[in-house]
């Protein structure tokens, strides 16, 4: 089964090889970088491992629990589906260097700068366009129906989306400045 589960792509004429989804424990799977740089996964299924060169790492709670359940899945692309290959029940299970590895990988993934000042907010044609100091820099970026758009959560905080999809984030938004506040505190 090893050399089988081991290609895990399918190509014409071959047949797809069908996995069941595992929980993925420290004692099944051993998550390492490999030497491109990818997070990779050795998982054991009873006698039987398979190797994964790339896996990709995806929230299932991404605002409430980020550490927990996390799939782990083929990357989706030309030569795979996406498939999941298991489920993380808590990160935190795993030793420090591989929560590490897990962190920043999923970090990269869920990027959400944290808005720490909003120079400008401008309403043009239904459309708000905004300039923002964040951590990671300065940044534009548009907006349509702030309304949907801007999310109150439940630990205070607020959460951005901007036309494209991207995400920003105000941990507290009684700690930004009058200013920046005003210019928000009708959406809020």
């Amino acid at each position: 089964m090893s050399q089988e589960m081991n290609n895990n792509v399918s190509t014409p004429g071959a047949e797809k090889i069908k996995r069941e989804s595992v929980d993925i424990t420290p004692a099944n799977a051993r998550f390492y970088r490999s030497g491109g740089g990818l997070v990779s996964l050795e998982i054991k299924y009873g006698e039987d491992s398979e190797i994964c060169e790339r896996v990709s790492l995806v929230r299932a709670f991404p605002i409430s629990d980020p550490d927990e359940y996390i799939s782990v899945r083929e990357p989706a692309g030309a030569r795979s589906d996406g498939r999941e290959i298991g489920m993380i029940r808590n990160i935190h299970m795993f030793d420090a260097e591989t929560v590490g590895l897990l962190t920043e990988e999923l970090d990269r993934r869920y990027f959400t700068p944290e808005i720490t000042k909003i120079m400008s907010v401008k309403d043009k044609f239904g459309y708000l366009y905004f300039d923002a100091a964040t951590s990671a820099g300065k940044v534009s970026f548009t907006m349509t129906n702030p309304y949907s758009n801007f999310r109150k959560l439940e630990n205070g905080s607020v959460l951005i989306t901007d036309i494209d999809g991207n995400c920003f984030k105000i941990s507290n938004v009684e700690k930004l400045d009058r200013g920046s506040y005003k210019k928000i505190e009708i959406y809020i």
